[in-house]
């Protein structure tokens, strides 16, 4: 079996406030709106993350995305070292699900 696209959801419970604060992480309109409560971003050529209104699920998402460039991302959070693994920093939107940004050392 091959692996060709990853979706990874992180459910709110005010969707309209989670949009506008993932607009505002990621700098940009979402990339696809399915429906009224649910949008994407493509963050590779497979790799997506959407947001999507789940009252009952909302605040329990753990998403890590991996960057080349942890100095070029401009959000609040302490940001940590692992020495010789990786640099992160963790950002947690309104409803609680926590966002981590990692990127490899080599």
């Amino acid at each position: 079996m091959a692996v060709t696209h990853v979706f990874a959801g992180i459910p709110v419970a005010d969707f309209e406030a989670a949009r506008a604060w993932y607009e505002a992480l990621l700098q940009r309109p979402p990339d696809m709106v399915p429906h009224e409560t649910e949008v994407a971003w493509q963050l590779t050529d497979s790799g997506w993350v959407y947001v999507v209104q789940d009252r009952e699920r909302a605040g329990r998402a753990l998403v890590t995305v991996l960057v080349d460039d942890l100095d070029a991302l401009d959000v609040d959070g302490e940001r940590e070292t692992v020495p010789g693994k990786y640099r992160n920093v963790v950002v947690t939107d309104p409803d609680g699900n926590r966002i981590q940004f990692a990127q490899p050392l080599s």
